[in-house]
């Protein structure tokens, strides 16, 4: 019989979840404070100091938008499904020794780990943007809704999704409302950061098996330039992948080893 953790880590991937503008800088915030050693109970009310400043001024006005707000933040880098211990953890290691300017990719492997909604937005902004060069709100949003059915809630998550990319530097506004263009990519050649990625990407998918090309290929990591590595390079590199192969150049990765 499942754990309830297990039962409760699952529900992640029928669910929205995703709901309010995240800015990079409230996710790096929360990170750090996990990194100082804060407990959760401190954790929390410095972020309601931080984000009653951000969000209203520091006019004080108590609601619902705040404890939404922190229940992502917490979501990704506090208290994460029970599955993505492991993958917080060390992408909190991987945070404290890569440059400041490269933690947009830590924060968006667990972000998509910890809400695999955020994935499948960034799936169709991906391919949009491959075949067209932009990327619409409202194409979007459509094809979002054949996946979770037409509420007003999906529609609103995709528009908040948006928001926040173009806050990450991600994504580009354009003069025309609602369409947007590529912002920042990086290139990533560090094998530790890219086993991370690729872990976190697994978990999106339910731990694998999927083919190394197609994880790395993916449009949903639209944003990074992911330098070519083989499925023994990221089984070394990482304590929990493991790989096989079923014939020339077809090898798969899944989230298989011994934590």
């Amino acid at each position: 019989m499942p754990h309830n953790g297990q039962l409760t880590s699952q529900k992640r991937f029928s669910q929205i979840g995703f709901s309010r503008l995240i800015r990079l800088e409230w996710l790096e915030r929360t990170a750090n404070l996990v990194l100082a050693g804060n407990d959760e109970s401190s954790i929390y009310d410095a972020l309601q100091r931080f984000l009653d400043n951000k969000l209203y001024g520091g006019k004080n006005v108590k609601g619902g938008s705040m404890e939404k707000t922190i229940a992502i933040l917490r979501k990704v880098w506090v208290r994460p499904p029970i599955d993505l211990i492991c993958l917080r953890d060390d992408g909190l290691e991987i945070l404290s020794h890569i440059p400041r300017e490269e933690h947009v990719i830590i924060h968006w492997g667990m972000t998509m780990a910890a809400y695999p909604f955020w994935s499948a937005v960034a799936m169709h902004i991906g391919r949009q943007l491959r075949l067209q060069g932009t990327t619409s709100v409202g194409q979007v949003q459509r094809r979002i809704s054949e996946q979770y059915g037409e509420r007003g809630a999906v529609s609103l998550a995709v528009q908040k999704i948006f928001l926040s990319l173009a806050d990450w530097g991600l994504l580009r506004r354009t003069a025309n409302r609602g369409i947007y263009v590529p912002g920042l990519s990086f290139a990533i050649n560090d094998i530790r950061v890219i086993a991370w990625l690729v872990e976190a990407f697994l978990h999106v998918h339910q731990g694998g098996p999927l083919m190394l090309d197609t994880i790395l290929n993916s449009p949903s990591l639209f944003p990074f330039l992911i330098n070519p590595v083989s499925a023994g390079q990221l089984v070394k590199a990482s304590e929990r992948l493991d790989a096989f192969s079923v014939g020339i150049g077809q090898d798969f990765l899944v989230i298989g080893k011994a934590n």
